[in-house]
């Protein structure tokens, strides 16, 4: 697999050695990894090209300042943020030795039940989960906290989100991390993003905006949300990283690409012989609807986020890194 893009050389952090270092040490780990990333066997050439480099950037920065290091991850759906998150979490572990955990946004969706709530009380198109207004973000940002104050002895519950039966999972098999951490990763599709302005918001920009939300009051409830306290979380994040996608239909097409590991996993279960009836699987029609929820939110993130998240990497239609940009360079790499 042959490198399209390397990471700045003016933005090299820590010495050769150390990058070196963590290569080899992320590259044993990788192989044990592997199977339940479930990456393409040539990502491996892309350590010493992109992901440690970005490792050592993240751990410079943590070195620079005192508490957890805080990382948002922002893509859109199908984009890699699952992956990519993975991926640090065994380079900043095993390569530079540092205590990471992470969660997503999906795990705060709000619950089924209530988004049913939300939809008969504020909009029916609140019943779908995803964007801003479905989720739970005081329970985010008190995640956030307790992370960031643990003590040794100190226990943080995280939500688990099942997205194929669409409900929060019982809290009795919700994560839980144990003392401190030295990284916080929180990744999300809206995660660091800002409101649009109001005069974008009366015209709709697809099928779904046109149909169901003619008079725009869905659309200007989750602005406001994204206005008010959304933004009160992403303030709590000291790097946001995006992942650029290249285009909408790139965005349907690695939706519909989840969607079908989704129905590989139901077979799955089919052929184990246990109940599938609670499983939701979409045809593209559903998806495409789907993804017009996140629409527009989606396109206004694609047009202004990639010049002032602090990295931003820019992927191909091939799902690859094509370019890197970044927009908050370090003043010192040592």
């Amino acid at each position: 697999m042959s490198v399209i893009t390397r990471w700045p050389q003016d933005q090299l952090c820590l010495s050769y050695r150390e990058r070196d270092e963590a290569v080899a040490a992320v590259e044993k780990a990788f192989a044990s990894t592997l199977e339940s990333l479930k990456v393409d066997i040539g990502l491996v050439d892309m350590f010493e090209a992109i992901y440690v480099p970005l490792g050592a950037w993240l751990t410079c920065r943590k070195r620079q300042k005192d508490g957890p290091l805080v990382i948002g991850i922002n893509g859109a759906q199908g984009a890699g943020k699952s992956t990519l998150f993975n991926l640090l979490e065994v380079i900043l572990t095993d390569g530079f030795g540092l205590k990471v955990v992470g969660f997503s946004i999906d795990d705060l969706y709000k619950t089924h039940d209530e988004r049913v709530n939300l939809s008969e009380t504020v909009h029916p198109l609140l019943k779908t989960r995803g964007v801003p207004g479905t989720h739970d973000i005081e329970l985010g940002i008190d995640i956030l906290n307790s992370l960031k104050e643990g003590d040794e002895n100190s226990v943080t519950k995280i939500p688990v989100f099942d997205k194929s039966t669409d409900d929060r999972c019982q809290a009795a098999v919700w994560q839980e991390w144990i003392g401190p951490a030295d990284v916080i990763v929180f990744e999300g599709w809206c995660v660091g993003a800002d409101p649009q302005t109001p005069e974008l918001l009366p015209e709709p920009i697809n099928e779904l905006e046109q149909a169901e939300d003619p008079d725009g009051s869905w659309r200007d409830y989750v602005n406001a949300q994204l206005s008010g306290i959304y933004q009160d979380m992403f303030s709590m994040l000291d790097v946001l990283i995006m992942l650029k996608v290249p285009s909408m239909d790139a965005v349907f097409e690695w939706r519909s690409l989840q969607e079908k590991k989704l129905a590989e996993r139901v077979k799955y279960i089919y052929d184990t012989q246990q109940p599938t009836e609670h499983l939701r699987i979409m045809n593209e029609e559903q998806i495409k609807r789907f993804i017009q929820h996140y629409e527009r939110l989606t396109r206004h993130m694609l047009e202004e986020m990639p010049d002032r998240a602090d990295i931003t990497l820019y992927l191909n239609d091939n799902h690859k890194i094509s370019d890197i940009k970044i927009n908050s360079p370090l003043q010192s790499c040592g």
